[in-house]
């Protein structure tokens, strides 16, 4: 909600309006080391709270959470934006390698996520996912840097990056040649 509020420019209460209930999570996007609220209608809150106590839900001494909450909520739109701001560059960046191994629907990059499209057979989704994880000592030899970079297969051609709050512009800067390096060296 938040980053598609941000990538909108828009109050969450637009995207929201026309909705009956809607959850926000405090740690996806917006730092918080847990906790999430959900509103709706009175009947609706009241059996979701009967619910969670019956399934053994619930926190003592919520201050130290709700406060990292209350702070992720007011930087919510710079943090966001710069997460935002991370995936393009890195985007960018995939586009201006004109690898015949992966691409990037730019059009498609609105918020802090890549979705990553593999062409060919090899390597999979998973091994490129594998290979950005790993260092060896050729990467270490050839750049001098260690950098593990965690993507995600989504699908059988796609893979998929997400940027959050502990993502700065040089770690984007890294996995970018992290994935340059990697494409040569499928490619050889």
């Amino acid at each position: 909600l938040m980053n598609a509020a941000v990538a909108q420019d828009v109050e969450p209460a637009q995207i929201t309006q026309h909705c009956d209930s809607v959850s926000l999570c405090f740690s996806k996007g917006l730092g918080a080391p847990a906790g999430a609220v959900l509103a709706g209608r009175k009947e609706f809150v009241a059996e979701a709270w009967r619910v969670r106590k019956l399934l053994g839900g619930g926190m003592r001494q919520t201050g130290v959470l709700a406060a990292a909450a209350h702070l992720g909520l007011e930087h919510a739109e710079a943090t966001l934006r710069r997460d935002h701001d991370n995936a393009r560059r890195f985007a960018e960046g995939i586009q201006e390698l004109n690898s015949p191994l992966c691409s990037v629907n730019l059009s498609a990059v609105e918020t802090n996520i890549v979705m990553v499209s593999i062409r060919g057979g090899w390597p999979s989704p998973a091994e490129l996912c594998e290979h950005l994880r790993a260092v060896s000592k050729e990467e270490l030899a050839e750049t001098g840097q260690a950098v593990s970079v965690l993507l995600f297969p989504w699908s059988a051609h796609t893979v998929r990056a997400v940027w959050h709050r502990d993502i700065s512009a040089r770690d984007t800067e890294l996995a970018k040649n992290k994935l340059e390096f990697v494409a040569r060296k499928c490619q050889e």
